[in-house]
């Protein structure tokens, strides 16, 4: 495959893992989560550098996972003690992501990990770090994670599908029904932190947030039942990634911008044009009743 291919499928794996574990985030009306999780995953990352001196591998996809958990939970602690929800996610991710900066300005020194690339990202970079795999042969090795990623969400979702639409829905009927609705939330918040690790070297936590959020947005716009949202918000995200190459090769900027910005094109004609919530849907509507 040639160099503009690799960024590109790998860019169209974020999107399509962001926008498939992005619905969640909607329906369960915790999109800012995204935000938190994006940013705090940081200090997991450079305590895991300080930790083996390497800036990839396992360790760094631990730490990420780690304090990603870590963030639901001092989010749902400080709720649980009459703190707002959102005040308590604001508190814990920018205290969280201060720290990251701190210790990579004081601790990791000269690695290639610093507060601009935790932001935009290095999608430019991807097809320089090649991996041999078996059957498959040399891949940049944060595609072949972000596949890995991909697949492990995909079990998750379709192994625990009754429990994640029950628990989106309606958390009290699934504790009703026996459904374990705190260890459901945990192992959500470990997907999205896993999703957020691995797309956060090639794009930055900038557009790992517009991936979550806004793709998934759009499809909720276009349809009300589940599982086409999850195909629709996943497409989105893979239609906003190519878009957004493309604009950013046509006007010489940022890759990871652009492709954040073609999520905020998606959303404004799904915004304009679906056919339930749509601007033109809602102006026709009135006049057909009358």
């Amino acid at each position: 495959m040639t160099y503009t291919a690799w960024i590109i499928l790998t860019a169209a794996l974020v999107g399509l893992s962001c926008g498939v574990i992005g619905v969640f985030l909607i329906l369960r009306k915790t999109a800012m989560m995204a935000d938190a999780i994006s940013h705090t995953v940081l200090l997991g990352i450079v305590i895991a550098y300080i930790v083996t001196r390497e800036v990839s591998g396992t360790a760094m996809l631990i730490g990420g996972i780690l304090a990603g958990v870590f963030t639901a939970f001092l989010v749902q602690w400080l709720h649980s003690l009459r703190v707002q929800h959102d005040a308590a996610m604001g508190i814990v991710f920018t205290t969280l992501f201060a720290i990251g900066v701190i210790l990579i300005a004081t601790s990791v020194g000269n690695a290639h990990l610093d507060v601009q690339h935790a932001l935009m990202g290095e999608i430019t970079f991807i097809p320089f770090h090649m991996i041999t795999l078996p059957f498959i042969g040399a891949i940049p090795e944060a595609t072949a994670l972000l596949l890995l990623v991909l697949s492990v969400i995909l079990f998750f979702i379709i192994a625990f599908y009754k429990e994640w639409k029950i628990t989106s829905f309606d958390p009290a009927l699934a504790a009703s029904l026996g459904i374990p609705v705190i260890l459901m939330h945990y192992l959500f918040m470990g997907l999205v932190s896993v999703t957020t690790v691995a797309s956060f070297d090639a794009v930055g936590a900038i557009m790992v947030v517009a991936m979550l959020i806004t793709p998934a947005a759009s499809a909720y716009l276009w349809t009300d039942k589940l599982s086409f949202m999850l195909v629709l918000s996943g497409s989105f995200g893979v239609v906003s990634a190519v878009t957004g190459y493309y604009i950013a090769a046509w006007i010489d900027t940022s890759i990871s911008g652009s492709m954040a910005f073609a999520t905020g094109l998606v959303f404004m004609i799904s915004f304009i044009f679906s056919p339930k919530h749509g601007l033109i849907a809602k102006r026709v509507r009135p006049a057909e009743t009358m």
